[in-house]
This record gives C-alpha cells, sequence and structure tokens, in this order.
C-alpha cells in the first residue's frame, strides 16, 4: 500500500481527471502530471464496491485549449517506475511486458520513440512501489542523466537535441 494525495483536475470547472504528486511545467502553456484513477477492489462474492486508487500514465495538460492527453511512456510501470522530469526529457526506468527486463528510458515529449533505451539488468522483484530504481538525476550544463539502478551499477548519459552519449567517467578509486 502507498499512501497517495489525490487531486481533483478541474478544465472550464468541469472535472476531468484525478492526479497525484506535483505537477511539471514543460513549457509556459503545457504541463504534464501524474494520473489516479478508482478500481473497484471487490471479490466477486463481495456485495460490497471496494474503491481502491492506483496510479496510472502521465498526463499532458494545454492551460490554454483545456486539452488534456495521454503521454505514451514505452515500457513505464505505474507501479514500479518513477518519472524524473528536466525540460520536455523524462527519465524513468521502465520495465517489459514480461517482467524480467530493466530499461534505462529517456523520451522527449512530441517523439514517437524514446531517445535512449538502454538494458540496465533485471527487475529486483520487490512489491514496493518504486522500488525498481530510484528516479535518475539531471545535470544541466551539459544534459545529462544518471541511472543508478541498484547500488553496483551507475549509468551516465549526456542528450544532445534527439541525440544519446554514453559518459564514460573514470573510477576515482583506481586513479591515482
Amino acid at each position: 500500500m502507498l499512501d497517495l494525495k489525490v487531486r481533483p483536475l478541474y478544465v472550464d470547472a468541469r472535472l476531468k481527471e484525478y492526479t497525484t504528486g506535483l505537477t511539471h511545467d514543460l513549457t509556459d502553456r503545457l504541463f504534464a502530471v501524474r494520473r489516479v484513477f478508482r478500481v473497484n477492489d471487490a471479490l466477486p462474492e463481495e456485495n460490497v464496491l471496494r474503491w481502491q486508487w492506483q496510479r496510472g500514465g502521465w498526463l499532458m495538460v494545454d492551460r490554454v485549449s483545456g486539452k488534456i492527453s495521454q503521454l505514451s511512456l514505452p515500457e513505464f510501470d505505474p507501479f514500479y517506475s518513477t518519472a524524473s522530469w528536466y525540460r520536455d526529457y523524462v527519465a524513468y526506468c521502465g520495465v517489459s511486458e514480461d517482467g524480467k527486463k530493466l530499461y534505462a528510458m529517456v523520451m522527449q515529449v512530441g517523439r514517437r520513440k524514446p531517445i535512449l533505451k538502454k538494458a540496465a539488468g533485471e527487475p529486483a522483484g520487490d512489491d514496493a512501489p518504486d522500488s525498481e530504481c530510484p528516479a535518475p538525476t539531471w545535470e544541466r550544463a551539459p544534459a545529462r542523466v544518471t541511472f543508478q539502478p541498484d547500488d553496483t551499477q551507475k549509468l551516465l548519459f549526456s542528450i544532445r537535441g534527439r541525440v544519446v552519449d554514453i559518459v564514460n567517467e573514470p573510477d576515482e578509486e583506481g586513479e591515482e
């Protein structure tokens, strides 16, 4: 179980969606926010509805037109993945459909394919939310993202437009 702070998303004084977490401003007009929804958790033999909140994917909202659209994030798992935003880029650890592979992913809003999809090992298989890897960290100049899926592995990538380079930093411990 995870405690969620659920907020309604209104457009023109009408309830459109429910959200959780902080919003991320993509531009002065667009922002992204995490969607939540209610699921009936009652068993077939129970006569009482048991509503439960669950996290969903990400929504993009246009402040001017009020249009809400679902952001397509390949391999994003609403339970295990934690997104980290920088400009119009989102970095997260994705989990394959069969749950056997973990990927370092970077998507750019408006693009269909990820600009980075790199194998990062196997999922830990924990039953805790956001347990596959901590949120990636971003650096501004140059634009770089660091993934650390476990204590022994650190993946660093440089983002240049629509191109991603692997950054190989020498080990500080082994140098003299």
